[in-house]
């Protein structure tokens, strides 16, 4: 077992098999769910209207995140041309770097715990999902991890904190307020706090404790960053500061979920890795496998994590996907400790060895499923109609304009940067203006008599998944 296990390609075939069920896990992509289309909005305006500190959503709403993923989506679409390509590499390449820092991190305890610890973190319901969805938990939770695996690497190695591991904190922290804020805080804090308090009261030599420097001058630049919001952008108080960050502890601003909302969505979307881990915490408590500083550390921060965020009123479940990578690191340090035990080798491995072979298929055959009833459903159909609108108007050089708002992908499906309300849709084309409209099939019999001359019916677009609506392309 331990030569399947240890042998490079069933390393290499792993991380390929995790590299495509990233890939593909999202696909036909589409913006029309998990707030895509606000996301991937932020970079488009940077590009199209130059806004790049501060920008809104589809419907003009000011943009809640601050801009740092934003920029990497402009800055790829400047290198590929391609919007798709842009808004989904963050996640995308987030999510290899994050299982190849895992891997490298866990291989301490050997080449097994290392490829449990790396296969953890691919073959899970949380990574197949966020993996190329355009949203920021993944980029977010490359940093978070970055940051505990260097607490971690201080502690086992005893080493003291050094100006440029204080400068490299401080950059990583300043990315993550820069991705979603003071929301780092909520998962690393808790742990540090109580790992203190136990070195203090052991008397153990191991500080996690870098100084107060890196952690106040990244806050400064979130404060920075929100005053110039507060100062220059109108409504950015309310939007983004009174309902985006405060409203989150309130329950009149967001749905709040009960406080174990987290423990059976983390049980079942990290199964069966949440099983094997505490499996193997159990064997190792009765077999009183010490609790060194480093693991405790591990123990501290991903718990401390959760129990942060559950006390948190809203709630969604990728909001605890963070927690996952340092579970991982866990799962790898008990394989490893286990793994030293003669009597419990072998036991292991044949442990390691089938859970990695059950998560792999069963997380290869949900994409699959989950790819057909996508593309049975039509969940493209919308960003299929988007791209057909901007090959024929960019054929035929036609000025257009959108109609609409519900569905904020079709803005950027067709490659435009405001919705337009009907009257000033018909007023444009009344003005000649206008060479032709996409327009949603509850507003196109209002709108056609408003509009002169005899407008044809160009393109239909199907029914995206479960929206009951069409779109038209209406043209002179």
């Amino acid at each position: 077992m331990s030569r399947f296990l240890e042998s490079p390609i069933t390393r290499w075939g792993l991380l390929a098999l995790a590299v495509v069920l990233f890939a593909i896990g999202n696909l036909p992509w589409h913006l029309d769910d998990f707030d895509q289309a606000k996301q991937a909005f932020t970079s488009f305006e940077m590009v199209e209207c130059g806004n790049w500190f501060y920008q809104h959503t589809p419907n003009w709403w000011v943009a809640t995140k601050p801009p740092l993923v934003g920029w990497m989506s402009a800055a790829i679409f400047g290198a590929t041309r391609s919007w798709e390509l842009a808004w989904r590499l963050p996640s995308f390449l987030s999510a290899i770097a994050l299982v190849l820092l895992v891997f490298r991190a866990s291989s301490v305890y050997g080449l097994i715990a290392a490829l449990t610890a790396a296969c953890a973190l691919s073959f899970n319901l949380f990574a197949l999902r966020l993996a190329s969805l355009v949203r920021t938990d993944m980029p977010l939770a490359l940093i978070i991890f970055a940051i505990g695996w260097l607490i971690w690497e201080k502690i086992r190695t005893e080493r003291a904190w050094t100006r440029r591991d204080r400068i490299i904190l401080f950059l990583l922290l300043s990315a993550g307020m820069l991705i979603k804020g003071p929301i780092v805080y909520a998962f690393l804090l808790p742990g540090l706090v109580v790992f203190e308090w136990r070195r203090r009261k052991l008397g153990t030599p191991a500080s996690t404790w870098s100084g107060w420097m890196p952690w106040l001058l990244s806050f400064l630049v979130f404060i920075l960053w929100t005053a110039g919001g507060i100062l220059f952008v109108p409504e950015f108080t309310e939007h983004v500061v009174l309902r985006e960050f405060a409203g989150r502890f309130s329950e009149a601003v967001h749905r709040s979920q009960p406080i174990y909302f987290y423990i059976p969505h983390l049980l079942g979307r990290f199964a069966p890795w949440s099983l094997l881990l505490i499996a193997f915490a159990l064997v190792a408590v009765r077999t009183r496998e010490r609790l060194s500083p480093e693991t405790f550390w591990l123990v501290a921060w991903s718990l401390g994590g959760l129990l942060v965020m559950s006390f948190v009123p809203s709630k969604r479940i990728d909001r605890i996907f963070p927690i996952v990578p340092p579970f991982c690191l866990l799962l790898a340090t008990f394989a490893g400790r286990l793994q030293e035990k003669e009597n419990l080798r072998v036991i292991v491995e044949r442990c390691c060895a089938g859970v990695i072979v059950l998560a792999a298929f069963f997380t290869s055959g949900y994409a699959a499923q989950k790819i057909a009833a996508a593309n049975r459903e039509q969940r493209d159909a919308f960003a299929v109609f988007g791209r057909a609108v901007v090959k024929e108007t960019g054929e035929h050089h036609w000025r257009y304009g959108v109609v609409g708002g519900e569905e904020e992908g079709m803005l950027l499906y067709v490659r435009r940067t405001q919705f337009l309300e009907p009257t000033e849709a018909a007023a444009n084309w009344n003005a000649g203006k206008l060479d032709a409209l996409v327009v949603p099939d509850d507003e196109i019999e209002g709108l056609i008599p408003q509009l002169q001359g005899d407008p044809k019916k160009w393109l239909t677009s199907g029914r995206a998944g479960r929206s009951a609506k069409r779109y038209f392309l209406l043209v002179r």
